[in-house]
Order: structure tokens, then C-alpha cells, then sequence
């Protein structure tokens, strides 16, 4: 196994566990943090964490825990991190308690990682940014896309708030090592074509069941091709095939992202080259068409040219999955000297406070404001039905979020259409279902 002094960071350093018999990368990942030398598919194993998540919403819950089993302090005040970002600022009293207890609780361990109101934002978005999160790490976290951060070669996933209440305690978790679904990925995106138009491919075709208790790692020389952006939004979505996290190889792009950012020594893994998965999928980037996801699961993948006439009445643009930079680039190139359709609302929402400041330094919030959208202070909000664009009976709207089940945003007869920041864009310019190589 590697050592401390191995551990160098920016160094391409792959793991040494395992080497009598192949293992994929989340294997050595748990592996390492386990302190063992292999783990096999379906081994319950105890592993070390690197870094215990919680928001608004599930911290709550897992602080609850934690008092109520009687614990007293937390393992590691530097690896527990807690952001107010689904309902901040508070859009009501129950928000407001939930975010206080938050306040509460950090102040009096002195968590290094807390994030309100001013500087917060989307914690999936913020994590990556901050340098919190790194190549290696085992992360658990109290919501669903935590493993987003398998985008940077990490075995990241989400846990329940009483899981999370025992890692804040212990630094420890119970994982069922995960079999693996490879994904290869070759060729190159098409202009105006996304990661979101993807994972929403890959998901039509495995399924939202498809990679339960499962593992979907990314490989192939497309990655290449592929920003961290592109890498993070993937990743976020793999949840919405049932994985149990989705990784990525770490290569010259992802040691550029961290370089700066993580101030401490990260680790490197790599899956062996007949690594045991249990399905192979193939995927030449080259062939993708814009997709949307018609409800009310993000299986229904149809490619533009199947989506039909859809009227709709608002575009979102934002979320953990499609708040980045990147995001806002695209739609302000597509929105530049035209306007929103008069009967959309858009709402725009930079993932994270600096995504906001690099957006308006250039020029993007202008181009949205004078285009007749709304933008919108960093927030999980419409993504699951919280505020800022909850929606009516009756109403559809195009989404760059990762779901759209019934109710998901508002009423139960209201319908949610999951698309790339391009589709939303260009559907918001038209009133319905767009293809945005159409008004560019």
C-alpha cells in the first residue's frame, strides 16, 4: 500500500493495493480507506472517511442523532462539512430553525466547513471549488449527488442522516463494496451537444434501476475530451441509474482542477486493466444528439427530434448538476440579443457565489437580465420543489436539474422536461421543447 510520503500531490501515484488479483478503482478506493489489501464485490467493509457532508435539510436530522446517542464531540472538526444551500436564505420558519440548529451545532464544535447565506452555494458545486474534496477520498453525504465528487477519482456516495450522524462521531462507515458497470467512452461531443445529453443517453439505457448497488466507472479516450464540468454533471447524475457512485480516471484535467485548490496531498487509483465489471457499455461521444428526459423519470430519454411540440411555461437553469460556469457561458451565447418567450418564466442560478461573481465580471448576467430572465442567489430551491420557481397544476417546465418525478417541483400534475443548458436556453427563447442548434 502506498505511504504517507508516496502520497504526493500532483504526482500521478497509483495505489498498490491489490495486486494479487485485478480490482476496480471504488474497490481500491475502499480498499485503501479500509486498510486492507483487496476487497471482493459484495464484502461489508468498515471504512475511514475523508469527509462527512450534511445540508439544511439532513444535517438536522443527523445532529438529532448525534446528540440523542450521546455523543459528545466530533471526530475530525476539519472533515465535517455542513451548507445552507436548499432553502437559504430561509424561506420560511422551518427553514430558518433548521438552519439555526446548523449554526448551533458548528459553532460549538468548531467546524472549519461551514457555509450560510453569503457564502454558500450549491454543495456539490461549492465542495469542488473550496478544495474539500480530492482524488482518493471516501466521502459520504447526506443527499443523494454526493457522488458528484467521484468526478475527481473519488469513492463518493450518499448515506441517510443516521449514517451520517455516526460518521460525524466515529470517521467511519460501513460500505457494501459495490460491483462496477464500465462505461467507455470514445470520440468527441458535437457542438451544442453536452455531458447532460450523456448521462441522460446512458441513463435511457440502463435504466433507473439499471446500476443498483453498483459502481459505474468512466474510461475511454473521450474522457480526454470532457472539462470538469462535463466530468462533475456526469457524475452527479449517476445516482439516477441506481449507482452507487459514478467515477472518473484521474488525468491532466483533473490534477489542473485540484492544483491550487486541494492544500493537501491527495492519492490516485487507478482500476486494473481486467478489472472484474459486470457489464460493458460503450458510447462514442461523437453520435450524441441533444436529449431530453420526458417525465416523470430521467430514463425517457428521446433525442430532439422525438420531443414534439412541447409548450412550456418556465425553464430552469441551475442545480448541482448544470449551475457551473460552463453552463452559464452556453446559455448566455444562445439568450445574446434575443428574449425569453412571453410566456416563460426563466430563473437562472449560478451554482456557487463565485460562479455568480465570474459570470457577471463577464457579462452573462446582463445578457440573462436583458434576455427577461431572473437571476437567482446560489440554491438547490426549484430543483426539488422548495421555492424560487415551485410550479402550478398543469404547468411544464425545461430543467437543467437531475429529476423530474411526479411532483418533483411543485404540484403532482405539473411535469418536468430534464435537459442540457443548451435545450433550456433555446426552449426558453421558444416557448416550448427546442433544438438549440436551431436559434444559434
Amino acid at each position: 500500500m502506498m505511504t504517507d510520503a508516496d502520497m504526493r500531490a500532483g504526482t500521478v501515484e497509483d495505489s498498490q493495493v491489490g495486486t494479487d488479483s485485478p480490482m476496480t478503482m471504488s474497490q481500491k478506493i475502499l480498499a485503501a480507506g479500509a486498510g486492507v489489501e483487496h476487497l471482493n464485490a459484495g464484502e461489508l467493509v468498515q471504512t475511514s472517511l475523508d469527509i462527512v457532508l450534511g445540508n439544511d435539510i439532513t444535517s438536522p436530522v443527523a445532529i438529532r442523532e448525534f446528540e440523542g446517542a450521546g455523543f459528545e464531540d466530533v471526530f475530525d472538526a476539519e472533515k465535517i462539512v455542513m451548507v445552507m444551500d436548499h432553502f437559504t436564505p430561509s424561506k420560511d420558519i422551518k427553514a430558518a430553525e433548521n438552519c439555526r440548529s446548523c449554526r448551533v451545532f458548528a459553532t460549538g464544535h468548531d467546524l472549519t466547513h461551514f457555509y450560510d447565506v453569503g457564502d454558500m452555494g450549491i454543495e456539490h458545486a461549492l465542495l469542488p471549488e473550496k478544495g474539500i474534496v480530492a482524488a482518493g477520498d471516501v466521502i459520504i453525504g447526506a443527499d443523494s449527488h454526493t457522488c458528484t465528487y467521484g468526478a475527481l477519482g473519488a469513492f463518493s456516495t450518499g448515506v441517510g442522516s443516521t449514517d451520517m450522524a455516526a460518521g460525524m462521531a466515529t470517521g467511519k462507515a460501513w460500505f457494501k463494496v459495490p460491483e462496477a458497470i464500465s462505461v467507455v467512452l470514445t470520440g468527441q461531443l458535437r457542438p451544442l451537444v453536452s455531458a447532460k445529453d450523456l448521462i441522460l443517453h446512458l441513463i435511457g439505457i440502463i435504466g433507473v434501476d439499471g446500476a443498483i448497488e453498483k459502481s459505474i466507472e468512466y474510461s475511454g479516450s473521450g474522457i480526454a475530451t470532457l472539462s470538469m464540468d462535463d466530468r462533475f454533471c456526469i457524475a452527479n447524475m449517476s445516482i439516477e441509474a441506481g449507482a452507487v457512485n459514478g467515477i472518473f480516471p484521474v488525468d491532466a484535467v483533473t490534477r489542473a482542477y485540484m492544483h491550487g485548490r486541494v492544500q493537501r496531498k491527495w492519492r490516485e487509483f487507478a482500476a486494473d486493466a481486467d478489472a472484474p465489471y459486470v457489464r460493458r457499455i460503450e458510447i462514442d461521444l461523437s453520435t450524441l444528439e441533444p436529449t431530453v428526459a420526458f417525465p416523470s423519470l430521467p430514463e425517457n430519454a428521446r433525442v430532439i427530434g422525438e420531443a414534439g411540440e412541447v409548450e412550456i411555461d418556465q425553464v430552469v437553469i441551475g442545480s448541482c448538476t448544470n449551475g457551473w460556469l460552463t453552463d452559464m457561458e452556453v446559455a448566455a451565447g444562445i439568450m445574446a440579443g434575443k428574449k425569453v418567450h412571453p410566456r416563460v418564466r426563466c430563473i437562472i442560478i449560478p451554482g456557487t457565489q463565485q460562479i455568480y461573481l465570474d459570470a457577471m465580471e463577464r457579462g452573462y448576467l446582463r445578457t440573462f437580465i436583458e434576455a427577461g430572465c431572473v437571476v437567482s442567489t446560489p440554491t438547490c430551491g426549484p430543483c426539488l420543489g422548495g421555492h424560487m420557481g415551485v410550479l402550478a397544476a398543469g404547468e411544464r417546465c425545461v430543467a437543467t436539474t437531475n429529476r423530474n418525478f411526479v411532483g418533483r417541483m411543485g404540484h403532482v400534475e405539473s411535469e418536468v422536461y430534464l435537459a442540457s443548458s443548451e435545450v433550456a436556453a433555446a426552449s426558453a427563447l421558444a416557448g416550448k421543447i427546442a433544438d438549440p442548434r436551431s436559434v444559434v
